[in-house]
């Protein structure tokens, strides 16, 4: 019988990396209150290959994976950017039965799916290391730190000759308690013995010669850059979906529709128009993530109100049909999400924001430039859609559906103009924006949660339950939609004299 698959592994990694001529003399950690003692390791030879697409799409984004060979953590890593000193680095062991040494971990191709697609991974680079360690206690016997002196020789794919040099990586132990000021401290000894901070983040950006560029869009157009910062945002959250990290789903979902949002208010300036084979996939994606956050925020929404809502008012297993019932809609709509962000589709959708980022702006009648999107601009569309809604409040023939929905436009309406004032560094028009967004989604929330327990209590008295929590719920929620129609005026008000401000 097979042994069986081994999952793998996350860790956190701190460390700073620093450059030394090769007879420089090792540092001394003496006299240092953080420091009870230094134990020295045998040497480690380190034999790594390195793997990314044609294009260099991993080192574009600071991820390095790599399958090594010798030393205490042989196997595949898979190191990703988690903030300054820090990387996440997720490992999977060697030698899975039937795979060969040449092909990357489907596990840990998947984390990173987003952005290799469906391009080849392929070796780019074989780097071999031998390391000296030093490993640093604390006066409690507990390891806090290591210290490593490295002797490199890297060759990168294609190459004439290897490269050689020799480095110091300073790295925390993983829950050994240390934390940025020692690391200074520490630091400073390497300092003094005459290290310098290295001009690299990783030996595979030495040796590559850091030739992958990260994506940028046009310089001149604040929307474009914000555009492409939030794209940048999606492959991040993409991750955090994978994961199954808590609130990724509603970020990733956020980030769509920003992007969508920001696409929309600056179409000419973009080329694009408004059907748009690109705001369509953003729209489906947003809508097929929209099902594991609806069913997280009902979860979160009655799991809250039931815990405060006195004994004698819950009857029947409405915890089960409302909270458990929503958590099991959660994982059946991320299981959905994780199919969609494999397919062939979700690759061509971010092909296509990246071609559109990168684009020369599209040539004009005459030499004239796109209109650039205004504030102004967003702000007339919100005011048109306020209009409407405020009609069809005063219309008894309207019906319900259709004057929440009036309402629920002004909040699409409000997060494209929070975006767009964003961007252009109107800060007190976005904050009016996102007070209305804020305030009818509480109402949109509302809206679906009256709706869901409508069915749950038709289900509930078909199975012979009591209904009248349900009822209770009905009611709360009732009263928020109202308390939010009630306070719409005012934040329309203050968001007019925002944008006359920013005038």
């Amino acid at each position: 019988m097979s042994a069986q698959k081994r999952k793998p592994s996350r860790h956190t990694e701190v460390e700073r990396k620093f450059a030394v001529t090769g007879d420089t003399v090792s540092p001394s950690f003496g006299g240092l209150s953080a420091v009870a003692r230094v134990d020295r390791s045998p040497v480690q030879q380190l034999d790594a290959v390195y793997f990314d697409t044609p294009e260099q799409d991993l080192a574009r984004h600071r991820i390095t994976l790599r399958r090594r060979t010798g030393g205490p953590d042989a196997g595949w890593h898979l190191k990703l950017p988690a903030g300054a000193d820090s990387r996440t680095e997720v490992r999977t062991p060697l030698g899975e039965s039937g795979v060969p040494d040449d092909t990357v971990p489907d596990d840990l191709r998947d984390v990173v799916l987003a952005i290799v697609r469906d391009r080849p991974l392929r070796p780019v680079a074989h780097i071999s290391t031998t390391r000296t360690v030093d490993l640093l206690f604390g006066s409690d016997g507990t390891a806090i730190a290591e210290f490593c002196d490295d002797v490199v020789r890297a060759s990168a794919e294609g190459d004439d000759g290897p490269q050689e040099w020799r480095e110091w990586e300073l790295e925390l132990v993983e829950g050994g308690g240390g934390d940025a000021a020692l690391l200074d401290r520490l630091a400073n000894r390497l300092f003094d013995a005459g290290a310098e901070p290295a001009g690299h983040g990783s030996k595979l950006a030495k040796v590559l010669k850091s030739s992958a560029a990260p994506l940028t869009a046009r310089a001149d157009d604040p929307v474009h850059r914000a555009v492409a910062e939030q794209v940048e945002q999606l492959l991040v959250w993409d991750r955090a979906v994978r994961a199954d990290a808590w609130d990724s789903v509603h970020q990733m979902r956020v980030i769509t529709r920003k992007v969508r949002s920001l696409l929309r208010g600056s179409e000419e300036s973009f080329g694009i128009d408004d059907d748009s084979w690109l705001l369509e996939e953003l729209k489906e994606l947003a809508g097929i993530l929209g099902v594991a956050r609806d069913a997280e925020v009902l979860a979160e929404k009655y799991e809250t109100v039931l815990g405060e809502l006195p004994a004698e008012l819950i009857r029947g297993p409405v915890r089960e049909r409302l909270v458990d019932g929503a958590k099991r809609r959660y994982r059946a709509g991320w299981k959905r999400s994780l199919v969609a962000m494999r397919s062939e589709r979700y690759f061509r959708l971010l092909d296509g924001l990246e071609a559109l980022l990168t684009a020369e702006p599209a040539p004009t009648e005459a030499g004239s430039q796109p209109e650039q999107v205004t504030v102004g601009t967003a702000y007339k569309k919100l005011r048109k859609s306020a209009k409407k809604a405020e009609a069809a409040a005063a219309d008894e023939t309207v019906s319900p559906e259709d004057a929440d929905e009036a309402l629920h436009a002004i909040r699409k309406r409000a997060k494209q103009l929070r975006y767009t004032a964003s961007a252009l560094g109107k800060d007190g028009v976005a904050d009016g924006a996102k007070s209305i967004q804020s305030l009818l989604g509480d109402h949109q929330d509302s809206v679906v949660s009256r709706a869901h327990l409508s069915e749950e209590a038709l289900a509930a008295h078909a199975a012979g339950e009591d209904t009248f929590t349900y009822g209770v719920l009905f009611q709360l929620e009732a009263e928020i939609a109202r308390s939010a129609e009630e306070k719409l005026d005012a934040a329309l008000e203050g968001l007019k004299k925002a944008v006359r401000s920013a005038r």
